[in-house]
């Protein structure tokens, strides 16, 4: 995989809490260890598809969960991450 879409937290508590909506919204995840790229006090992060990207920001929102940054990772060809905050 050449790059992803990472939402990571403040607190393992979001990560579980905003694993399980959504997955009750149907939004294709994954919960991972936080990429050392990020820095965040939680150890869990969620990579999500592209697609889904508006739709996780307004989930994070509309149920006000606090979180570090939605992140775009890139692998270069030299095999460095490129890492965008997003928002």
């Amino acid at each position: 995989m050449n790059e992803m879409y990472i939402v990571s937290f403040n607190s393992t508590h979001h990560a579980i809490k905003t694993d399980k909506i959504l997955s009750e919204n149907e939004v294709t995840s994954t919960t991972l260890p936080t990429p050392r790229e990020i820095t965040a006090s939680c150890g869990i992060s969620i990579r999500f598809l592209y697609n889904d990207i508006d739709k996780v920001s307004n989930i994070l929102k509309d149920n006000n969960i606090e979180y570090k940054g939605i992140f775009h990772i890139k692998r270069l060809e030299d095999g460095k991450k490129e890492v965008k905050k997003i928002d």
